[in-house]
C-alpha cells in the first residue's frame, strides 16, 4: 500500500515562494489502479515525482510497503527506485543507440542480473506485448505505439510493485492512446500492479479504478469509477 500523508512542496526563487502542493493525504491500495487529473500547474507531474522518490517534499512523508521515505536516505531511494518503482513517461525515454530487447534489460543491468536471465526475461515481456519480431530494432524504427509499448516493458521487467506513468498517452493518437490505455489495464489486473497514472486524457483516466481530481495543489475531489 501507499500512503500520502500532509506532503508539501514549495519552489522558493529569491523572495518568492510557490506551493506546488498544499498537503495532500492520500491512501492507494495495492493493486489498485489511481489516475490523477487537473490543470496544467495542479501538482500532478510534481505528486509523481515524490512518489517515484525523483524529488524530496518541503514536508509531509510518503511509505511504500512499509518503507517511509524520509527514514531511509538517498541510497535508501535509489534502491527504492531500482526495486520497487517502474516509471512510464510521455517521450518513452528509451535510449536511440539501443535495440529494443536492450533498452527493456536496463533496469536490470543497475541489479547486477546475468545478461542470460536478463535475455529472457526481457523477451518473455515483448512477446506479451506484441514486439518480439522488434528486438533488435532501434526506437527510430517504431512507432509511436511501438515505443511506449517497449518503456511499459522496461518499466515491468523488474516485477516492480508501482508503475507510475506521467502522460503515457500524451504523444499518441487517439487509437494508440486507448491501446496503452487498455494495456496499463491488463497489467494491473493480470498481475496485480499498482498503477499511478497522470493524464489530461478524461477517456484514458476512466480506464482506472479512481480518479483525484487536483487543483492548485490540492485534492478537489475524488471519484470511483473502474472498467
Amino acid at each position: 500500500m501507499l500512503e500520502i500523508i500532509d506532503l508539501w512542496k514549495i519552489y522558493r526563487a529569491r523572495a518568492f515562494e510557490y506551493p506546488a502542493l498544499r498537503g495532500i493525504s492520500l491512501k492507494v491500495e495495492t493493486g489498485e489502479f489511481l489516475a490523477v487529473v487537473g490543470p496544467s500547474g495542479s501538482g500532478k507531474t510534481t505528486l509523481l515525482n515524490l512518489v517515484g522518490a525523483l524529488d524530496f517534499p518541503t514536508r509531509g512523508e510518503i511509505m511504500l510497503d512499509g518503507v517511509i521515505y524520509g527514514s531511509v536516505g538517498k541510497g535508501g531511494l535509489a534502491e527504492l527506485r531500482r526495486t520497487k518503482i517502474g516509471f512510464i513517461f510521455q517521450t518513452y525515454n528509451l535510449l536511440s543507440q539501443l535495440t529494443t530487447l536492450e533498452n527493456v534489460e536496463l533496469p536490470l543491468i543497475a541489479q547486477g542480473i546475468s545478461p542470460k536471465i536478463r535475455h529472457e526475461r526481457a523477451m518473455r515481456l515483448l512477446e506479451r506485448l506484441g514486439l518480439a519480431e522488434k528486438a533488435n530494432k532501434k526506437p527510430w524504427e517504431l512507432s509511436g505505439g511501438e515505443q511506449q509499448r517497449v518503456a511499459i516493458a522496461r518499466a515491468l521487467v523488474n516485477d516492480p510493485a508501482l508503475i507510475l506513468a506521467d502522460e503515457p498517452t500524451g504523444n499518441l493518437d487517439s487509437k494508440n492512446a486507448v491501446a496503452v490505455a487498455s494495456l496499463l489495464r491488463e497489467v494491473n489486473k493480470a498481475d496485480g500492479k499498482t498503477i499511478i497514472l497522470v493524464t489530461h486524457n478524461m477517456e484514458i483516466a476512466r480506464y482506472a479504478d479512481r480518479i483525484v481530481y487536483l487543483r492548485d495543489g490540492m485534492i478537489e475531489r475524488e471519484e470511483l469509477v473502474g472498467k
